[in-house]
């Protein structure tokens, strides 16, 4: 027997052509690998767009460094995350490319892994992330570094 796994419809929150768009640019500087956290700048973004409804588009410009959502509430969660990173692309697994350094490739590895571009609702002129998310530039390489995001938010 088939069971739905969907309980009810979907409601119509809003409905409209795209009037606006707006771009703009963030610089982040990196300690090293790390999460650095960029929800308040990119609500503020958003805020000062004058768009109540949309779709935010993040994009990381780089092949070290990538962006994800993840819970903001509990530091431990992140220490896990980059553990995990680790394993699945440990620093000493033989790699051919190896001109930047021995935490070049690792970081190439986790940036397919995790991503480098974010899609985010925008309700009611903020990002429509959950009570628990943020969202996050991934530093993977090891030294610090200054990382540019694109924000780019389109709606009416």
């Amino acid at each position: 027997m088939r069971r739905d796994r969907v309980v009810g419809g979907v409601e119509r929150i809003a409905e409209g052509a795209v009037t606006r768009q707006v771009t703009g640019q963030l610089t982040v500087f990196s300690r090293g690998r790390d999460f650095v956290e960029i929800t308040a700048a990119a609500a503020e973004f958003v805020a000062g767009s004058g768009i109540g409804h949309g779709l935010l588009t993040v994009f990381c410009r780089h092949t070290s460094a990538s962006l994800t959502i993840q819970e903001n509430a509990d530091p431990d969660v992140r220490t896990d995350l980059a553990a995990a990173l680790d394993r699945l692309a440990p620093r000493d697994a033989g790699y051919v490319h190896g001109l930047e350094g021995p935490d070049d490739m690792p970081a190439h590895i986790r940036t397919m892994l995790t991503g480098s571009t974010l899609s985010i609702p925008v309700l009611d002129g903020r990002p429509a992330l959950g009570t628990w998310q943020g969202i996050y530039v991934i530093e993977h390489r090891d030294r610090p570094h200054t990382r540019s995001i694109v924000l780019h938010l389109a709606g009416a």
